[in-house]
């Protein structure tokens, strides 16, 4: 069928792709999918719901903010090996080696904790955020899933002699050179992406999903120093990247040299099929975070086939539904299919 010209906004494929929970033997509640699938000339491969929604990218936009540490010669001048680019890349879970990095990352560029501007929160590994509770620890900066994220924007300060304070900012030059990075991997002009603030007290990007998804495209198969770099040490760390027990990390695990996968808040994933050449992007459009890896689950097999590890990431399949006596009473799990495209 003929594609759906870019920035529609009335297009929305027939495809039933969502997320259910199950109760018993009824569909107690819906979660509606939208997913982008491009290749990396922007040819929409497959879609669910509208490939055109406009939302935030939140932390899936991680990489391509980090691009430029490589770019302007940053990376190079302050010694930064893969563990900081991987982190840079991050939402990670407060493990001790994540901290460790962060803090030997800041070393690097003169900046202590104080510097970064990103608040603490509970970690978002479960673990670490029982044994947190459990301890009584008061986490810091530090601690932030965001401070290798952080700990990049003021690299490029520090590398290009930007004042420190306020690199947060839309108006601070770190916060406009992020901005042009995003707009150039997603090959949308700068005034075309919408800002707001994220949690994290940087800035945030609304653009459609089929352009996050060409950025991941164009991610996964880019020969250029700065895409080539990143890709290396989001696959070579992926543990890094997210943390031991979280969706992202055990993906690229289970498809080492394969997969790059990213989370966002509000129930946003972007990954890259590296030997396909596809990116993706999917929004759980009520913002539930807790179904969108079971979603992306649901993508990955759909577009890997046989290849996909259904051993390793069973537990994202059908994800039970227990009661306070640890009976299965339901489960969740992705349904339907995507609608595909011939480019």
């Amino acid at each position: 069928m003929p594609l759906p010209p870019t920035g529609s906004t009335i297009f929305r494929p027939m495809s039933n792709f969502r997320v259910e929970v199950r109760r018993g033997d009824f569909v107690e509640s819906c979660h509606r999918v939208s997913v982008a699938v491009v290749d990396q000339k922007g040819n929409l491969v497959a879609a669910a719901g509208d490939p055109d929604l406009r939302t935030f990218w939140r932390s899936a936009a991680k990489p391509f903010q980090a691009m430029p540490l490589i770019e302007d010669g940053a990376a190079s001048t302050f010694g930064l090996g893969d563990e900081e680019l991987a982190l840079t890349c991050a939402s990670h879970s407060s493990e001790p080696r994540h901290r460790e990095v962060t803090d030997r990352f800041l070393t690097k560029i003169g900046c202590v904790e104080s510097h970064l501007a990103c608040g603490p929160h509970l970690p978002l590994g479960p673990s670490m955020a029982a044994q947190v509770q459990r301890d009584g620890v008061t986490p810091t900066p530090l601690w932030s899933n965001c401070s290798g994220n952080h700990s990049g924007m003021l690299a490029l300060a520090q590398h290009h002699g930007w004042p420190l304070h306020e690199y947060t900012d839309v108006e601070h030059p770190v916060q406009q050179r992020l901005l042009t990075s995003v707009a150039e991997w997603t090959q949308l002009s700068p005034d075309e992406i919408g800002l707001a603030v994220d949690g994290c007290t940087t800035i945030c990007y609304l653009l459609p999903l089929r352009s996050m998804a060409l950025a991941y495209a164009r991610l996964g198969v880019d020969e250029g120093e700065a895409a080539s770099a990143l890709r290396r040490a989001m696959l070579t760390y992926p543990e890094l990247v997210a943390g031991t027990e979280r969706f992202d990390t055990k993906v690229m695990r289970a498809l080492p040299g394969d997969v790059i996968v990213k989370v966002g808040a509000e129930g946003i994933y972007s990954a890259s099929i590296i030997k396909q050449g596809l990116g993706i992007a999917l929004k759980v459009e009520d913002g539930d975070a807790a179904v969108a890896p079971i979603a992306l689950a649901g993508v990955l097999e759909s577009l890997l086939g046989t290849d996909y590890p259904e051993g390793q990431l069973a537990e994202y399949t059908a994800v039970p539904i227990c009661s306070t006596r640890e009976a299965v009473v339901g489960e969740t799990c992705a349904v339907g299919d995507l609608q595909t495209f011939d480019p």
